[in-house]
């Protein structure tokens, strides 16, 4: 349900999710907790957003693929350091 009421507009303030949503703000927080860790939203501060596609496929790469040549750093894409 979260999900949902996050993917209706590009941010969401997490007061406008407890609110829309009903649910007690420790409920809202661990469906944030669990949808973050499938990487499907991004949480800055009080505010949360769906990831594109693109953005959740990099991310997967990224956290998942060991030998993959990029890494997120403070929401900042960089290249990762190679060790000699």
């Amino acid at each position: 349900m979260c999900y949902h009421i996050i993917a209706r507009e590009p941010v969401v303030t997490l007061e406008k999710l407890n609110r829309v949503s009903g649910l007690d703000a420790a409920t809202v927080e661990s469906s944030l907790a669990r949808l973050q860790q499938a990487l499907l939203v991004e949480r800055t501060g009080d505010s949360v957003r769906v990831l594109s596609f693109g953005e959740s496929l990099i991310k997967t790469q990224v956290k998942y693929s060991d030998d993959f040549p990029i890494i997120f750093e403070n929401g900042v894409i960089k290249e990762k350091k190679r060790l000699p």
